[in-house]
């Protein structure tokens, strides 16, 4: 399980790594900042970490990949490695966002039984 923590981990830490290249250090320190989420036990937490990693993976990476990639068709570069290497990118945030899915769904439920247990 210490794994799914590690792909979340990773997955925010390259969305800041994105937003410090650009020089953004608010949206970088927030991005980095943002898997503490898992460590609060409520709904919400893990709903804003899951949907901010898929407006992530199609807001800031999707938007980025057709930048880089017009600019690559524009300077007659060759862009489908670049287009393989996005679509990686992309995946990977998606599937980090599912993985702050079951690790959602198994704490609650966890703590839905011991709320039973203990009534």
């Amino acid at each position: 399980m210490w794994w799914r923590y590690l792909i979340i981990c990773l997955a925010c830490l390259l969305i800041g790594a994105h937003f410090l290249r650009f020089n953004q250090l608010i949206f970088c320190g927030l991005s980095v900042i943002a898997p503490v989420l898992l460590v609060i036990r409520h709904k919400i937490s893990f709903a804003i970490l899951k949907y901010g990693l898929v407006v992530a993976a199609f807001g800031i990476w999707g938007l980025s990949s057709y930048q880089f990639m017009s600019f690559r068709i524009e300077a007659d570069q060759p862009w489908i490695r670049l287009a393989l290497i996005m679509t990686m990118v992309i995946l990977f945030t998606l599937w980090s966002a599912w993985q702050v899915q079951v690790i959602g769904e198994k704490k609650l439920t966890l703590t839905d039984r011991k709320a039973v247990l203990h009534d």
